[in-house]
Parts: C-alpha cells; sequence; structure tokens
C-alpha cells in the first residue's frame, strides 16, 4: 500500500495531479477542490494515498490529509460504494460534514455526490453509524465542534457556530435551533438541528 507521495508537481488539472517521486510519475486522481491547494506545477507536494486494483485498472486516489483518506478507506468499505464514488463524496462534503451526517442519520447529505442515490445514502449511514458512534473514524467529532456551555443562551451560540462552520447560513441554523429545547447540551442541539435541516446541503 502507498501510503503517501511527495514529489515535484509535473501536471495538475481540477481532478488528478502528477507527482515526480524518485524518478517516477505517478498519476493520482483528486477530489474536486483539492489540485488547487496544492502547489503550482513545479512545485513540491504532498498527497496521502489509497492504491485501487480491480480487473481491468489500477489506480491511486489521493488526499490533502490523512483524515480525508481515512473516510475514503471507510466509505469504500461500504457496499456499492467505489473509489470513484467515495471521490465523489468527499468532492462535495468535508470529512468533518461527513462524520456529522452519520452522526445526525443525514442521509440526504450524501445524495449531492454525484453516483449517490437515496438508497445508497441510506446504506452508507447505516453501516457506518456504529463506527461512528465508536469513534472508529479517528476524525472530527461532534464533540469536537462546541464546548458544552454554562448556560443555555451560550449552547444555542456554541450551537449556531458549529452550524455556520459546517456551512449552514445563520437563518437556516436559527430556524432550525428556535424549534428545539436551548437546555439541551450543545452536542444535542447540533444533531437535532441537523436533521432538521437535512435535505439542505448545498
Amino acid at each position: 500500500m502507498i501510503y503517501s507521495l511527495t514529489g515535484k508537481v509535473l501536471e495538475k488539472t481540477l481532478d488528478r495531479v502528477v507527482l515526480s517521486c524518485a524518478g517516477v510519475g505517478y498519476e493520482v486522481n483528486l477530489p474536486a477542490g483539492v489540485a488547487g491547494a496544492l502547489a503550482p506545477v513545479g512545485g513540491e507536494a504532498t498527497v496521502y494515498t489509497c492504491l485501487n486494483v480491480s480487473e481491468n485498472d489500477i489506480s491511486l486516489f489521493g488526499f490533502p490529509d490523512p483524515e480525508s483518506r481515512k473516510i475514503f478507506l471507510l466509505l469504500t468499505g461500504v457496499s456499492g460504494v467505489g473509489p470513484k464514488v467515495g471521490l465523489a463524496i468527499l468532492s462535495v462534503l468535508s470529512p468533518k460534514r461527513i462524520v456529522l451526517a452519520i452522526s445526525a442519520a443525514d442521509h440526504k447529505a450524501f445524495t449531492a455526490a454525484s453516483g449517490v442515490g437515496p438508497k445508497l445514502a441510506q446504506r452508507i449511514v447505516l453501516e457506518l453509524k456504529d463506527k461512528v458512534g465508536k469513534g472508529l473514524v479517528g476524525t472530527v467529532e461532534l464533540g469536537d465542534l462546541a464546548v458544552p456551555a454554562a448556560v443555555p443562551a451560550a449552547g444555542m451560540a456554541q450551537a449556531m457556530a458549529a452550524l455556520a462552520a459546517l456551512g449552514y447560513t445563520q437563518s437556516e441554523a436559527a430556524a432550525a435551533l428556535n424549534q428545539l429545547d436551548a437546555s439541551l447540551p450543545t452536542e444535542e442541539l447540533i444533531r437535532q438541528a441537523l436533521r432538521q435541516m437535512a435535505g439542505k446541503v448545498r
């Protein structure tokens, strides 16, 4: 297994990069947006990789950090989620957002990715729910987004900030949180708000 590659950028497009490592050029498929954050052609870059071997193809898939790589391996462990679908999911959802969507049973979030229909989205949540709940993902958990507040008002503010960090507008977050019991722990406020906003992922 090739865990990572560090080398000179020979070519770069929106969804792939070619890295020269010890005289060998490696073509690596990337989630959308990752290539833009890498060094320009001629510069040095590091990607964390997964090698996929199938009957008709051998491909490298790359990610900007170990967390994204770990999420990719988790996703492709789900029946029906191949490497291209896993890459498509990471093209529209960050690792943090994926963990939160699974935790909140927000299967509709995954339908924003190309190739993911409602049934597959539900399967992803169902098969990964326990792994996320047991902390096996090894990435951001809900508890990392907000510290439990001493007073309800502060808890709502923390939940609002966490939802905003995930890409929801202030009005969307407020509309969801206003329907909840302000005395709930911050983590539970985030979970319930995400459930209410299921399907609104842009």
